[in-house]
């Protein structure tokens, strides 16, 4: 783990949802990460005014570039330019990566459960699992609002994977809308070796993990990271 700064060169930009975009980043130094790490991105003003956010890596590790997906936010300086002003060749202050708690090393099975853009640090553990032949290690639960807001919407899809949606349902889905309950919850019958990763905002991360608890999962095998403010999915 690195605490240097240190230049990024934006390599590609793609737009995920109406409100969130993926950024593709060539650091000047390649550090290698974990899966569920994160960076900091530091914005300086002419006037030296500085704004940053941390934003999690949705590359699995030992990718050549790595990727980050940002929901744009009312308000948010840092998003917003990310979404306004950011294009390919265009360099950023970045740092890290960071974070050595909410990270799966890809060896040992793993509930992932993403409310939103909690998804992000999840796909790079979704992403790991599939590069090195261990799907069968992973389940990853999303829940959104309505497809619209799926992101990864292309990549996801998988007999690993699920599709919670909290407002509005595609047609023909067998599950109708609402939030994520108990049920959508595949917890194997053998709990001990399993950990769970938790992420989204405040109010889904909490309801969440409630849900897994009364499951009989262990409060220690439950690892949650929150963002916010953003409203729940």
């Amino acid at each position: 783990m690195t605490t240097t700064w240190q230049t990024a060169t934006v390599v590609a930009v793609t737009d995920e949802t109406r409100r969130a975009r993926t950024l593709r980043l060539r650091l000047a130094t390649p550090v290698p990460h974990l899966a569920g790490q994160h960076y900091v991105f530091r914005l300086t003003a002419p006037d030296g005014y500085t704004a940053s956010r941390s934003y999690s890596i949705a590359s699995a590790p030992g990718s050549p570039e790595l990727d980050f997906t940002v929901e744009r936010l009312e308000g948010g300086e840092v998003s917003t330019f990310l979404h306004e002003v950011a294009r390919p060749g265009d360099e950023l202050e970045v740092r890290g990566p960071l974070g050595g708690w909410f990270v799966w090393d890809g060896t040992t099975p793993a509930l992932l459960v993403g409310g939103g853009s909690g998804v992000v640090p999840l796909m790079a553990m979704l992403r790991l699992a599939r590069a090195t032949g261990r799907r069968d290690l992973v389940r990853l639960v999303v829940s959104v609002r309505s497809p619209d807001d799926l992101l990864y919407a292309g990549e996801l899809p998988g007999p690993e994977f699920t599709v919670v949606h909290s407002r509005r349902a595609p047609a023909g889905d067998v599950r109708p809308p609402g939030r994520l309950t108990a049920a959508d919850l595949p917890l194997p019958p053998d709990l001990a070796a399993l950990t769970v990763y938790v992420c989204g905002s405040t109010g889904f991360a909490d309801a969440a993990t409630t849900l897994l608890v009364d499951r009989g999962v262990p409060a220690d095998s439950i690892r949650v990271e929150r963002f916010g403010p953003t409203g729940n999915p």
